[in-house]
């Protein structure tokens, strides 16, 4: 074995004792089962899942990947994933590499190809094989992992950007970026932090896994720590160019803010809690990093007890999956029956809008359809949130299956947005109707 892949393996293998804090059983009846047959394997992945007792009636779907040396059963007891899970009536899948790194595959030229084989392919199988079986909502289906399993996430979500909606990385690299030939697992390079490309060269990677592909690409949350001594600090910066231009945004924060005491977190493409980008680096911390699972769910938007959303045809796969907050009511509501926020973030070529409804009525509204015009020249790319027809001039947005409600006096819905383009006129819409109603304009 390798040197460095040992010091892979020693990092990983403090993650199973280390930062990630050990969960007590629940004490309930749901346990974690092992499945067999689950469909197309070729590299003889293992199957693990866990369903909640309370799992909701469409539930959303969680792929937990673990690093090397670990296996699925480790990563369910000593991540908080489960207990999330007993939480919020989600699912999760948990898939073992078997081969005697214990680390994924995502090197291979078989492995970073959409079908091609190796593990992203049974792990494909897996995914199917739960939606087939447990009513699983398709526009819920996320995947998060640590190490390797970071790794394998960005793999997972270029290949499949029909499948997943969403997903976390922690001490991972970019797609692409551990190839190797010869069968070698490890890539110095790459680890190293070594491997620097432009963010269209990256981007263009995500975009060849899957050619001709028009659909909107999930959403991606970067973890990493700044002394990371396995896979170096570099990949986190070259994970965020690569996920921002897949979506087509700047590589220029929307937002930033400290969630944490060490932490510096950078949205990108909007402000909210579900931009289609956010990343958050640690400082000082190693490889050995810790896992915020309530985070990861909140990005998600897994982290609602409610009844899961039915899935309407017509909804965009760029919609967040997560339900679009309500404020509280206020007593005195002003600017008439409804009252319309818009914030733009723009940059050289595009820019990025988000919107807030607020019904300022006694009556709460059940399905809204939202009307206003762009400015000549501008044109819509990426939607979140509501579903907006045509892409320029007088358009509608509206609401997804799980923000159709606004409360009355004073509710609101809010972080509806979108990503367009524009050719020097950075205006502003003058006036919106809300299901034909016309709105004052904060």
């Amino acid at each position: 074995m390798k040197p460095r892949t040992k010091m892979l393996f020693a990092a990983a293998a403090a993650l199973a004792t280390g930062a990630l804090m050990f969960v007590a059983p629940p004490a309930q009846a749901a346990t974690l089962t092992e499945v067999t047959n689950f469909g197309t394997n070729p590299s003889n992945l293992r199957m693990h899942l866990y369903v909640p007792d309370n799992v909701q009636a469409r539930p959303g779907l969680l792929v937990a990947i673990h690093y090397c040396t670990g296996t699925g059963p480790v990563f369910f007891q000593n991540t908080q994933y489960r207990t999330l899970a007993d939480q919020y009536g989600f699912i999760v899948i948990y898939p073992t590499a078997t081969r005697s790194s214990q680390c994924f595959d995502v090197y291979s030229q078989q492995a970073l190809t959409r079908g091609g084989g190796s593990d992203p392919v049974g792990i494909r199988s897996m995914v199917s094989y739960v939606q087939s079986r447990h009513n699983v909502d398709p526009n819920r289906i996320f995947a998060t992992g640590t190490s390797s399993g970071a790794m394998m996430t960005n793999v997972m979500l270029a290949l499949y950007p029909d499948v997943f909606r969403a997903g976390a990385s922690f001490a991972g690299v970019p797609y692409t970026c551990f190839a190797t030939t010869g069968g070698s697992e490890w890539n110095s390079q790459c680890a190293q932090g070594q491997i620097i490309r432009t963010a269209q060269q990256w981007g263009d990677a995500v975009r060849n896994a899957f050619p001709g592909y028009t659909g909107q690409r999930p959403r991606m949350q970067i973890w990493h720590g700044t002394n990371d001594e396995t896979l170096r600090y570099p990949n986190f910066g070259e994970q965020i160019k690569q996920w921002t231009n897949a979506h087509g945004l700047s590589q220029t924060p929307t937002f930033t803010d400290t969630p944490a005491s060490g932490q510096t977190r950078t949205r990108y493409g909007g402000s909210g809690g579900q931009a289609p980008v956010e990343a958050i680096s640690m400082q000082g911390v190693s490889h050995n990093l810790p896992v915020n699972a309530a985070e990861v769910i909140r990005f998600f938007g897994l982290n609602t007890t409610g009844p899961s959303p039915s899935v309407s045809p017509s909804v965009s796969p760029s919609a967040s999956p997560s339900p679009s907050p309500s404020s509280s009511p206020s007593p005195n509501p002003t600017g008439g029956p409804c009252r319309v926020a818009y914030t733009m973030n723009t940059w050289n070529s595009g820019f990025t809008a988000s919107i807030q409804i607020t019904n300022n009525s006694a009556t709460p509204i059940n399905g809204w359809t939202l009307a206003f015009t762009l400015p000549s020249g501008q044109t819509i790319t990426g939607q979140w949130n509501a579903t907006y027809s045509p892409t320029s001039g007088a358009l509608t947005a509206r609401n997804v299956s799980y923000n159709g409600t606004i409360p009355a006096n004073g509710g609101s819905v809010r972080d509806i947005g979108f990503q367009a383009t524009h050719n020097g006129n950075t205006g502003r819409p003058t006036s919106f109707t809300l299901n034909g109603v016309a709105c004052s304009v904060a």
